[in-house]
């Protein structure tokens, strides 16, 4: 059976369609065929879309309850569901083996966790307790959303199947912050992993968002409408190729130095924390933490402060000055938050060679930084369009082919897209 997405829906969902309308026309016949293969019939299909995330500002700032600036990209998982009248949740993700879920169980179950199931099962639950009747569905998916590349193709999953449960069974009524909580408690409670709420919220949201996590339980969400399609750049996200391997240690130090800092100073968070207080103590606090806690605490007060005034100057226009805050920010990481390469092993610095070429390509043009938790991860950088295909290719022949992606700001979130009739 032949579908087709209307054209004004597509043109939403991925910025860069009127390019490459073939592929992205492909991926719906793609959900199809699979579906079909898989499930049978795809009588009565919908198609629903969920992106991965950038982080643009606030560089391991919400773990202190603290500010950043995300955005949607337009890379997505695209899933074609039909709700069915069992309690079985069927779901193939290309590439992966078939998952079954029984959600006439809806508790905990231990030997799942880590595992997807785990997040279907909790956001089933989740939905439940918020008083939704719901019933099980089958749903066929693909996905370019990098893997490792630190654009949270987890998060993008949470979201799709919220996006889906709304679609199929709440009639819509849940809003999008909503729907990225839900994709939270499914991680905390039922995959087993504390993580804060930015991932979820950009994924779910759309277009650039600036998140305070002042109150971790009530963030306040602002959408920021700013369309970086204007402004002549182009934003790559490069993979340094680095072995991720055994760094849960350097990523677990970041918030227990900060923390430890800022119980000295009487003070639960950095985010309580002033700069003065900071200085005005800081031989004292050297000699209890080490100087690479104070040098963590200090990236944080600056880059909390930095994340809020990039959100001003995007909804001000000002890209100019946005992107030197940018570049700050990066200088940050590496000189303070030292999360550019792991000091036992000194003989790879893949991130920190990948921001050198940066610096040598771009000059005083465009801005780049470290891009998400740092040390064997990806780097962001705003490039000029006019050098972006100079730029690709010498990132590329140093980094290796496909390390350089270049991506668009999608400006819409989770959302179900709408076949033509």
């Amino acid at each position: 059976m032949s579908y087709k997405i209307k054209s004004e829906q597509m043109k939403i969902a991925y910025p860069r369609y009127k390019d490459n309308k073939e592929f992205y026309d492909n991926r719906v016949v793609q959900v199809i065929e699979g579906f079909e293969t898989t499930f049978g019939s795809s009588e009565g299909i919908r198609f629903f879309s969920a992106p991965g995330r950038i982080e643009i500002g606030g560089n391991h700032t919400d773990h202190q309850h603290g500010c950043v600036l995300a955005a949607s990209i337009d890379l997505d998982i695209l899933g074609g569901a039909i709700k069915t009248d069992t309690n079985k949740v069927r779901i193939l993700s290309e590439g992966y083996s078939l998952s079954e879920i029984d959600i006439s169980k809806l508790e905990i179950v231990e030997e799942e966790k880590n595992t997807s199931n785990s997040l279907v099962r909790g956001i089933y639950a989740r939905v439940v307790q918020l008083g939704y009747e719901v019933e099980g569905m089958d749903i066929y998916c693909v996905s370019n959303v990098l893997k490792g590349s630190g654009l949270s193709s987890s998060a993008a999953f949470e979201v799709l199947i919220g996006t889906i449960l709304n679609g199929l069974f709440c009639n819509g009524h849940m809003s999008q912050v909503e729907i990225a909580q839900i994709g939270q408690y499914a991680e905390n409670v039922y995959f087993g992993k504390p993580s804060g709420l930015m991932d979820q919220m950009a994924s779910s949201v759309g277009n650039v968002v600036a998140i305070d996590f002042y109150e971790n339980s009530k963030p306040i969400v602002e959408k920021v409408e700013f369309d970086f399609s204007q402004t002549g750049h182009s934003i790559c996200i490069i993979d340094s190729g680095a072995d991720h391997a055994d760094l849960t240690d350097e990523y677990t130090a970041i918030p227990m130095e900060m923390k430890e800092v800022a119980t000295i100073l009487g003070e639960e968070y950095l985010r309580n924390v002033d700069k003065k207080q900071l200085i005005l103590r800081m031989n004292e606090i050297r000699e209890i933490t080490g100087d690479r806690a104070v040098l963590r605490a200090m990236h944080f007060i600056e880059d909390n402060q930095r994340a809020i005034v990039e959100a001003k100057q995007l909804k001000e226009g000002d890209f100019n000055s946005f992107l030197q805050v940018v570049k700050k920010s990066g200088y940050s990481s590496f000189m303070y938050l030292q999360n550019v390469y792991v000091s036992k092993d000194v003989r790879h610095q893949d991130v920190a060679v990948g921001l050198c070429l940066c610096d040598e390509i771009l000059g005083e043009k465009g801005a780049y930084r470290v891009h998400g938790g740092g040390f064997a991860g990806t780097i962001q950088a705003f490039v000029p369009n006019e050098l972006l295909q100079e730029f690709k290719e010498k990132i590329e022949y140093v980094m290796g082919n496909d390390s350089c992606h270049i991506l668009s700001i999608r400006s819409v979130g989770g959302v179900e897209l709408e076949r033509e009739v």
